[in-house]
């Protein structure tokens, strides 16, 4: 059985990027709770996953020796 492969059109940074824009606009309209705090704990995880993808891929990291 031969898995499928999805070829993504655009990096994990701007993936993770909108996605996170997307939780922040869905935040913005609720009432405080608990799934607004939810939305916006998931959005400040995906920012996080982009930073630390962007500094994984850069020139400047060395790998150990």
């Amino acid at each position: 059985m031969m898995k499928r492969r999805l070829e993504q059109t655009k990096s994990l940074k701007d993936r993770l990027a909108s996605f996170a824009k997307v939780l922040r606009e869905k935040a913005v309209v609720m009432p405080p709770s608990a799934e607004k705090d939810d939305l916006l704990r998931r959005a400040r995880r995906a920012d996080t996953a982009s930073h630390l993808d962007e500094w994984v891929h850069s020139r400047g990291l060395q790998p150990p020796t």
